[in-house]
This record gives structure tokens, sequence and C-alpha cells, in this order.
């Protein structure tokens, strides 16, 4: 059975959720802030975060907590890491994709994920050793083989331009084998569709912990893996991961290493 912390964790996804979903037909009265180029935040953020880290504390207030907004709150081996709204930039246009991620931390590793789109009402979950779930049903990651007609997700950089030309070399080399790639702006529903077996694989430049720290989870209990882009295991302390089942991880590993810079490759 899944940890109690996984129903807090899923409270605090849904209310953070619901803040998001009320303000969506308000979205020209909004106050934005860019916090640098191209990275913009809104108070619908910072009040779901809010949310969030108010639920999580008054169940565990004697854990810690990393929030995306918030910064870090707190000294515990027991990290919650929060994106409060992972795919702000689509949220704030009306693209209709973006989630809440809460992730949990325990001496550093992922062990309990919750994923949660407030649009479609799916709900990704998972714990160390008890499975991931899409609303209470088991999912598992796809049993592709390899690369050929694999469909693949990505995301591009924008806090991180310099490896632009990189992140373009490797995206031609994974097209020369799979069948297409998609970019959806939300790494946190992208890992989770990874889990569901949606996207075969998937692979991005300078992510921050609470971008995949979840979704990490979600992968690894639907029997996947996650490295970093020179196919080492956990979660990469560099942002640079990929992500998929145990054959199409190495096979992205192997197809990206002849694109990969000095700074990329560590």
């Amino acid at each position: 059975m899944p940890r109690p912390a996984v129903n807090v964790a899923v409270r605090a996804a849904r209310a953070a959720g619901n803040i998001i979903l009320r303000y969506m037909n308000r979205l020209d009265s909004l106050d934005v802030v860019e916090k640098q180029r191209h990275d913009y935040v809104s108070e619908v953020d910072r009040m779901a975060e809010a949310e969030i880290l108010r639920e999580l504390k008054r169940a565990y207030p004697r854990d810690a907590f990393l929030g995306e907004e918030s910064g870090k709150i707190g000294d515990s081996r027991n990290v919650w890491v929060i994106d409060p709204l992972d795919g702000t930039r689509n949220y704030l246009r009306g693209f209709p994709h973006f989630s809440v991620s809460i992730g949990l931390l325990e001496n550093g590793e992922p062990t309990l994920g919750v994923v949660y789109d407030p649009l479609r009402d799916e709900l990704f979950t998972a714990d160390r050793g008890n499975g991931a779930y899409l609303n209470d049903r088991r999912i598992r990651v796809g049993r592709r083989d390899g690369l050929s007609g694999a469909l693949l997700a990505t995301g591009f950089p924008y806090r991180q331009r310099r490896h632009l030309d990189a992140q373009l070399g490797m995206t031609r080399a994974l097209l020369a084998e799979a069948e297409d790639i998609r970019r959806s702006g939300s790494a946190a529903l992208d890992l989770a569709y990874v889990a569901a077996g949606r996207f075969d694989g998937f692979y991005e430049i300078g992510l921050n912990v609470w971008d995949m720290a979840a979704g990490c989870v979600l992968v690894r209990e639907a029997g996947g893996r996650y490295c970093d882009f020179a196919g080492r295991d956990g979660l990469p302390e560099t942002g640079n991961i990929i992500a998929g089942n145990v054959a199409i991880a190495p096979a992205m590993v192997k197809a990206i290493a002849p694109e990969l810079t000095p700074v990329l490759a560590r």
C-alpha cells in the first residue's frame, strides 16, 4: 500500500490545481514577472505553491521544503520538492498543457512523486516499491526494444541557449532513428507520459530538481530508467536527463554521444 504521504501530496496537488483552474479565465489580469530571460512567474504560481506548502507543512512540519518560487525552507533528510505550475508559459498563453509536480527526496533520493494535470484531471502517483499509477490504474513504461518507431519528448533550454547547437544535434541524431519528437513545455508531464507509455523516451538539458524529481519516481516505479547524458543512473545533478524503458534509455545515450560538448558529457 502507498504511504500516507502520497495521500497528503495528492491533496496538496489537487488544491493547487483548483487555484490554477480558477484563474484560467482571468489570465489577462494576472501579475506576471520575468525572473530572467524567457523565464516567467505569475501570481498563480505563488498562490499554488503557498497552498501546497500549507498542506505539506500541516502534515510534516519537521520536513524541509524546496519550492521553485519560495526556495529552500528548513533542514531535514526529507525534502519535499515542489513545482506548483510546470509549464507556466503554456498556462499564460492559454496553451492547455501544464501540471503540478510534488516529489519527496529522502537523503537525496526521489522516493515519492505526484504529477497532476488539472485540465484533464489526470493524477499520476508513485511511491518507492509500490508502483506507478494514473488515476488508480497501474501504469508501465512502453515495451519498445529500440529507437526504431519510438515517440520521444524533449524541451529546449531557454535558460541555457548556449547549448542550443548541441540540442539540435542531439535531436537530429535521434530523429535519424526514432519516429518523431514532441516538445510540449512541461517536463513533469513528459516524464509522467514516459511512465504511462505515451512517450517512449525523454531528454532535456539543464532541468532543475523540481522539474524532474516527481517524474523520475514515476518512471522508475513504472519499470523504466533515468540517467544523465553519460548514462549514469540516478537523479542528475547537472539536470541533463534521459528517461525511458531499460532498452530505450541506453539507446538514447548512445545516439546522442557524438553530439555532446565536453560540458554536457560531464
